[in-house]
């Protein structure tokens, strides 16, 4: 079973100390951080990669159930608080649990298995899709009345026009009915990203990325594609997990 990464967030130091010395006792929980409150848990979600949050609900500035709705993809969540009459927004927020202090380890490990079951399960699954999109290195498009394959990486861009696409290529552009979501749906996320309504790119044809604009070569001449402001974070946070 693979190791899972667990944050504690609790303005309580009793309380962060009876989880911690709980976490020490399962050899597949590492403890990364514990959080005083909501602004230091976001900050440690921005620098870590974090598979589960021990999350108190009742702490001062932002509670905990404020916190988890202001993620727009948060970890896996076990609440602990010390009041009963949450229990059913925390389930109603996709709460894998609910432990009420003073938490028994008993009850804490019944928890904690059902979370490590979860999440190795859903990180299986997203391996299975990775090596799947991996294996298949092309497609094929129907266009001038026949089927082209297309191979992926010889495909530098792709721009929507109404309900057609044009695929382009180091050699030559294919052009084929269909919208711009059908065939983003076909590609390995791996390799292709949306920046735009109208274009998905290469991520490695990306030469540089210049304020809202990215950089790419087409048939020998610098091409400028606009990024839309709803895909730019999308972009940055790829960009940013391959920046030196």
């Amino acid at each position: 079973m693979n190791t899972i990464n667990v944050i504690i967030i609790d303005d309580e130091p009793l309380a962060q100390e009876v989880l911690e010395t709980y976490i020490q006792k399962m050899p597949n929980l590492n403890l990364v951080q514990k959080c005083n409150n909501a602004i230091e848990a976001n900050q440690a979600l921005q620098n870590h990669a974090i598979d589960l949050m021990f999350l108190d609900i009742e702490m001062p500035q932002l509670t905990g159930t404020d916190f988890l709705r202001s993620l727009s993809n948060p970890p896996k969540v076990i609440f602990t608080t010390a009041y009963p009459n949450y229990a059913i927004e925390g389930f109603e927020l996709d709460a894998l649990d609910y432990l009420l202090k003073p938490i028994s380890l008993d009850r804490f490990m019944k928890a904690v298995n059902r979370a490590m079951e979860q999440i190795n399960l859903e990180k299986k699954e997203s391996n299975a899709i990775i090596h799947e999109e991996e294996e298949q290195d092309f497609i094929f498009v129907k266009a001038d009345k026949k089927l082209v394959k297309i191979n992926f990486e010889d495909i530098v861009y792709i721009e929507g026009l109404k309900d057609y696409v044009i695929i382009k290529m180091d050699t030559q552009r294919v052009i084929t009915l269909q919208t711009m979501k059908s065939l983003e749906d076909k590609l390995p996320a791996s390799r292709f990203q949306r920046i735009h309504r109208s274009y998905i790119v290469a991520l490695d044809k990306i030469n540089a990325i210049v304020g809202n604009v990215v950089e790419v070569m087409e048939k020998g001449q610098e091409k400028h594609l606009p990024i839309g402001k709803n895909y730019k974070d999308e972009l940055l946070d790829i960009i940013n997990q391959n920046r030196v």
